[in-house]
């Protein structure tokens, strides 16, 4: 072979071997596009829409029930006229959280304005309401950090008194602290959860703080979970969307659903239901919807502490069920206000589930609980979504035989009595 011919086929093997690399190189950069194009849905997806304003339906005769009263979180309610006298308090406590160690402030701070506006657009996205659209970035981004860090420093008050200054009046005035805990647990006043999570890594935390985020948070919530607050951590997955979701995880019941051929959303109340022979007892349960029916004819349900906050805090979870993006289902919370609805509709039920202590409070009277049942307003929902259907059939079945058993009495009676009288 020839010398020049040796180089035609080197140079020839060399372009050959270049386009091969350079056809890896772009089949592997549009499997890395691919892979961050999925990982980037996946992400948004989980959060997208998590956050709603309350049906107009729902909405109805209870405004006070949806509205903050005190302090602003999030788009929703940013700049009203009635909660503008906070955001000083916000950035009070903001400044204390960035500035409490000798860490540069400034370089804190453009840590979490990066990261908050990496974030922004996942945040956005969490909002299911178009006129967010019209705040800016800069404003949306120092929203996302000033509440965040408000809330951070809240929990972290709250956790550890010798933290809290003597005249700071959100934790010396009672009724400034009811609000501003009425107010953390509305559905149109949060913000996302991996949020505050990005933020919590990004300040300073005194080094006396122990908790994780989560811990802090069902700290400064515990009298509204159930079970005095003793709520495992391993109960929560990675999906937390926001302060509410948290607290309804608390809620969720812990028992397999029972089977259900979804036709029954009925429930007789409390009386009617003892007058056909069945008994009720305080179940000894690791969830307050673990509501059960024996084979003894026993309606075992968990001990329910009513308190001033669980008025706002059941109709915001129902909200945020109604409001689910992707209807995923059986909606846990709206089913167990519907059953204990059903169950309570007079004084004299409630006083019955007092006594037997399955309702309690110091707060509200049987009456007032009575009333309490009924503003907890319920929307129609499919049966189908009903946690509690597999047992209203099985109540329903115990009674439909008690009916029976009743009619074949009678009949019997009937038929002994015109027997003597045709022997006469």
């Amino acid at each position: 072979m020839s010398q020049g011919k040796m180089k035609e086929d080197d140079i020839s093997y060399a372009n050959v071997k270049r386009n091969d690399h350079v056809l890896l190189d772009i089949v592997k950069e549009e499997e890395e596009d691919l892979v961050q194009s999925i990982d980037e849905k996946m992400k948004n997806i989980s959060s997208f829409h998590r956050i709603n304003r309350v049906p107009k339906e729902l909405r109805k005769g209870s405004e006070y029930s949806y509205s903050p009263k005190l302090v602003s979180i999030g788009p929703f309610h940013h700049g009203v006229d009635n909660l503008k006298t906070m955001e000083e308090y916000k950035w009070c406590y903001l400044n204390t959280l960035v500035s409490r160690k000798t860490i540069n402030t400034q370089t804190i701070l453009e840590n979490c304005v990066k990261t908050l506006r990496n974030l922004e657009d996942k945040a956005r996205k969490c909002y299911g309401e178009n006129t967010i659209d019209q705040i800016g970035s800069n404003e949306f981004v120092q929203m996302m950090l000033l509440d965040s860090g408000f809330l951070i420093e809240v929990f972290i008050k709250f956790a550890l008194k010798g933290f809290r200054r003597r005249d700071d009046t959100l934790f010396s005035n009672y009724e400034k602290f009811y609000h501003l805990r009425c107010d953390l647990i509305l559905f149109e006043n949060q913000i996302p959860f991996f949020i505050l999570h990005q933020m919590f890594h990004l300040v300073p935390i005194p080094k006396e703080c122990t908790y994780s985020l989560i811990q802090l948070a069902l700290l400064f919530f515990r009298k509204l979970i159930p079970g005095e607050g003793l709520v495992t951590i391993g109960k929560f997955g990675p999906n937390v969307h926001h302060l509410l979701d948290l607290i309804h995880h608390c809620y969720l019941p812990t028992s397999p659903q029972i089977h259900s051929n979804g036709t029954e959303k009925h429930m007789y109340n409390v009386l009617h239901l003892h007058d056909i022979g069945i008994k009720f007892k305080k179940a000894i349960s690791d969830s307050v919807m673990n509501v059960r029916f024996t084979k003894d004819k026993v309606l075992e349900i968990p001990l329910l502490k009513l308190h001033n906050y669980s008025e706002i805090l059941f109709k915001n979870m129902v909200a945020m069920e109604q409001c689910d993006t992707f209807k995923s289902g059986t909606k846990h919370v709206t089913s167990y206000v519907y059953l204990m609805k059903s169950l309570v509709r007079s004084a004299d039920d409630a006083s019955y589930l007092r006594q037997r202590e399955i309702l309690n409070s110091s707060l509200y009277n049987d009456e007032e609980i009575f009333q309490l049942m009924l503003r907890l307003h319920v929307e129609h929902f499919d049966v189908m979504d009903f946690y509690y259907s597999g047992l209203c059939e099985k109540v329903d079945g115990y009674k439909n035989k008690t009916k029976w058993k009743e009619c074949c009495q009678k009949i019997s009676y009937v038929y002994k009595k015109t027997a003597k009288r045709i022997s006469c």
